[in-house]
């Protein structure tokens, strides 16, 4: 069984600073909950692990397929109870991608894999949460013709 340590450091206020796999994460509140906004709160960063989980997952798998993407987002909306201890309840992964619309099916099949089977943090989320997600396929904008291409559509 793996297991994972961080250490976090109170820094004053209501501050800490987490060192994490060698990495520092700066961990506070807004100014209306008496922090100075140094950094992202708890409850934000669990949906920053959302996302890298799962956007880490559909890549890996996105890569195995031989699927070309670019522009690829993952945009979350959770909402918190209004009742202590304060938690999400309710939370929609937004995926946006851009790909050949021949690939969508493997793009689907891929987030369907990454939300079912392989993002433990989503699992973990479905314990205390609604989870639910979408995909938005982008499409690339269509240049203007040139005046050539013009010409020739008028005089074909």
């Amino acid at each position: 069984m793996a297991i994972n340590t961080i250490t976090s450091v109170h820094q004053g206020g209501m501050n800490f600073k987490a060192l994490a796999e060698g990495h520092n994460i700066t961990i506070d509140l807004d100014k209306k909950a008496g922090g100075t906004n140094a950094g992202p709160g708890p409850k934000v960063l669990m949906l920053v692990s959302l996302a890298g989980c799962t956007g880490l997952d559909v890549v890996s798998l996105l890569k195995k397929m031989k699927v070309g993407f670019s522009d690829f987002t993952i945009r979350i909306d959770a909402s918190l109870t209004k009742v202590h201890p304060v938690i999400y309840d309710d939370v929609t992964i937004t995926y946006s991608i851009k790909v050949d619309k021949a690939h969508e099916p493997k793009v689907r099949k891929a987030v369907s894999l990454s939300q079912d089977k392989y993002c433990g943090v989503s699992a973990m989320f479905r314990s205390f949460a609604k989870l639910s997600n979408k995909i938005v396929f982008l499409t690339t904008s269509p240049q203007p013709l040139s005046r050539e291409q013009r010409r020739a559509t008028l005089s074909g």
